[in-house]
């Protein structure tokens, strides 16, 4: 779903924009986390037709092929058992961020991952797509509200899967076609997606700039917020997805097998984790 960038200085601008992916000491393993974002962090389509299956989520899910962050918290304490919260909503952007912070605070989560803005650019035109300023400031006013509300909670950003990477292997299918067109889904990215002219491969190079312009944003709101903030530096943006990571539901969400990814790729750059006990 996500790939590779296709130079070295693509690559360059999206890792060095992403800032350091490990927070700068060992954090004592939380006692409550929330799951924050869209439908990636639900486990949209990862078990059935059209339905979150949040226990397959990469981030809160109890489901031992995904391995989530949850799972591998819960080895290394026993505090945060049955203490795993997914607040994420399926079509949620940048908007909806601030409410579900309120949900993590009244929950008291010490913990929380954030994977929003795939919806901020998969929308049904280029010019609906969220200005990069507004989803800045949405960021920075959730931060805030979490800082406010939890001082002590750690944050984690994942960043924003490369949906360019998508069409690019999963355009010549049939079936994504078809699932794409009747669900008009991401038509920013994925209209039109067997058309070669100039003014589509524009219009998805533009889509694909504005995700990594978000990225670049996230890991800036998370350096502002300080060390209790990390991020994955652009690893699920720029990981090599196949169709093998991709739900046969709909060919866009990840299936189980993506879901792992996104939590391998993740928290082996998030915090160093110890049991304070």
């Amino acid at each position: 779903m996500i790939g590779r960038l296709g130079s070295v200085l693509t690559a360059a601008v999206v890792l060095s924009s992403s800032g350091p992916a490990h927070a700068a000491s060992e954090q004592a393993v939380p006692e409550i986390m929330a799951a924050l974002g869209d439908s990636i962090s639900t486990g949209f389509n990862a078990c059935g037709f059209f339905v979150s299956c949040t226990s397959r989520s990469w981030s809160a899910g109890d489901n031992r092929e995904v391995s989530s962050h949850y799972l591998r918290l819960s080895e290394l304490s026993g505090t945060i058992q049955k203490h795993n919260h997914n607040f994420a909503v399926p079509g949620a952007t940048s908007a909806d961020l601030l409410g579900q912070v309120r949900k993590a605070v009244a929950a008291k989560a010490d913990y929380v991952t954030i994977l929003i803005g795939a919806q901020d650019a998969c929308t049904r035109t280029e010019d609906a797509m969220t200005p990069v300023q507004t989803y800045r400031r949405r960021l920075d006013a959730a931060l805030a509200e979490l800082r406010s509300g939890m001082p002590q909670a750690r944050v984690f950003f994942a960043s924003i899967p490369d949906v360019r990477r998508l069409w690019q292997v999963a355009k010549d299918n049939a079936l994504a076609r078809t699932f794409w067109a009747a669900g008009r889904i991401c038509q920013s990215m994925l209209a039109r997606p067997t058309s070669a002219k100039a003014a589509d491969t524009e219009r998805r190079a533009r889509v694909r700039a504005r995700v990594m312009a978000y990225n670049r944003e996230s890991a800036a709101a998370c350096a502002a917020f300080g060390p209790a903030c990390a991020t994955d530096g652009g690893a699920v943006f720029s990981y090599p997805f196949t169709l093998r990571h991709v739900s046969r539901w709909d060919y866009f969400h990840p299936n189980v097998a993506g879901q792992r990814i996104i939590a391998e790729e993740t928290f082996t750059r998030g915090f160093e984790w110890f049991d304070p006990r």
